[in-house]
């Protein structure tokens, strides 16, 4: 019998549920809450994912800056100042989810809107949409 560990297995129903417990609880203490953290005051923050580590110890969030004309740079100094807050953000989040354990935050930087932007750019470059289009001589 094999193990839900062995390697190409995907996150448990559990992981999946409870990161999106998390997901949702952190997104209701960014909208509410007024941080004090410099990098992060007056920012509109978007948490698309949170995996949660097997035991449900750890979390890790996916999140970024609301609006695309935020850089990089700017992506990761609110991501270091949500690193800065993760305690406190954990506090809430004890206080919205009921688990057992309220996992260990870790904040990365969510490029995944930028790398959507980049391949809606190349499939629109006229050679590429030329190519995509339906030929209608092979029906």
């Amino acid at each position: 019998m094999k193990s839900r560990t062995a390697a190409g297995a995907g996150p448990s129903q559990r992981q999946l549920k409870a990161g999106e417990l998390i997901r949702h609880a952190l997104v209701d203490v960014l909208a509410r809450e007024e941080l004090r953290d410099p990098a992060l005051q007056g920012r509109s923050i978007t948490v698309s994912e949170v995996r949660m580590s097997a035991d449900l110890k750890h979390a890790l969030a996916f999140a970024a800056p609301l609006g695309a004309a935020d850089s990089t740079e700017k992506s990761a100094e609110i991501i270091a100042g949500l690193n800065r807050c993760a305690a406190f953000l954990r506090g809430k989040i004890a206080r919205i989810v009921e688990l057992r354990h309220v996992p260990d935050l870790k904040f990365v930087v969510d490029d995944s809107f930028a790398q959507a932007k980049r391949i809606d750019a190349l499939l629109a470059q006229p050679d590429i949409a030329r190519d995509l289009r339906p030929n209608p001589e092979a029906e």
